[in-house]
């Protein structure tokens, strides 16, 4: 019984450890994925609820992405592979792309996505263009 529990214990560490590894890893793509779209950490704060220096943090690796930063992060992540799969791997059409008005989302993604709603549209939006492709 006492060596069940121990292998139950291990488990769960081994499960506690590979979840912060997950939180670090999408912290860093995150961040990344903001860089390229030509985001500031004042944006990327804006767009995932969150200060401007728990970005900070965040980009340093001292903090990680948690609860709703967490799926805002992914969304952004996905945001980006997706526009990456329509523009290709080119920076400067996919932070021109973020910056320019689009009669369709009735905006600039860019101020768009600093709301909840707006990131989610912006994210079907594109989800959509690429499923054209």
């Amino acid at each position: 019984m006492i060596k069940h529990y121990s292998c139950d214990m291990q488990n769960i560490r081994q499960t506690a450890a590979q979840a912060a590894d997950d939180k670090s890893l999408i912290g860093k793509a995150t961040i990344r994925a903001a860089r390229i779209l030509g985001l500031s950490n004042v944006l990327l704060a804006r767009v995932l609820g969150l200060s401007e220096s728990q970005i900070s943090r965040l980009d340093s690796g001292k903090a990680q992405l948690e609860n709703k930063a967490f799926e805002l992060g992914l969304l952004l992540i996905r945001l980006f592979r997706g526009l990456s799969g329509i523009v290709g791997a080119e920076d400067e059409a996919m932070q021109s792309w973020m910056m320019s008005p689009n009669l369709a989302l009735r905006g600039r993604p860019v101020d768009l996505i600093q709301s909840v709603s707006g990131l989610v549209e912006v994210v079907a939006y594109v989800d959509s263009r690429r499923a054209r492709l």
